[in-house]
């Protein structure tokens, strides 16, 4: 097994991501036949009705979660909600699945995507940053 240190959380849906903001946050790779890993956050209760939601929907979820450094691209995963715990007035969330393979085209696909928007130079590189950074879902072509 690896552990590593959660930095940022992102449930991803259609019409983008919700930055789920967390108190602290780990990443556990169990290295085993079926390539599973597990997700435990810290948050606010307020985030609680959403989970269990989830949670009782069996209904698995998209999420990007940047691990380790701030740098990191988000690593994108398909989870389920496993458990939810109360904590005093925070709530602590399990999720367990696997990641999600990288395109390996993902930086050309971008670039494609924003040349055919005939954006300016300056533009052109600033969109390209930010969408390699915050990886949004690209429309298929």
């Amino acid at each position: 097994m690896k552990t590593f240190k959660m930095l940022s959380f992102d449930l991803i849906s259609e019409n983008g991501g919700q930055n789920i903001p967390i108190i602290d946050g780990i990443v556990i790779n169990q290295e085993n036949s079926h390539k599973s890993w597990i997700l435990e956050l810290f948050i606010s209760k307020e985030y609680q009705s959403t989970f269990q939601k989830y949670k009782a929907s069996g209904e698995v979820l998209e999420v990007h979660v940047i691990i380790s450094f701030p740098d990191n691209e988000p690593a994108p995963f398909k989870v389920i909600v496993s458990d939810i715990r109360e904590i005093g007035d925070r709530i602590t969330v399990l999720l367990k699945g696997t990641i999600i393979t990288q395109r390996n085209k993902y930086a050309e696909q971008l670039l494609k995507m924003l040349i055919n928007e005939n954006l300016p130079n300056d533009e052109l590189l600033l969109r390209f940053k930010q969408g390699m950074r915050e990886r949004p879902r690209l429309k298929e072509s």
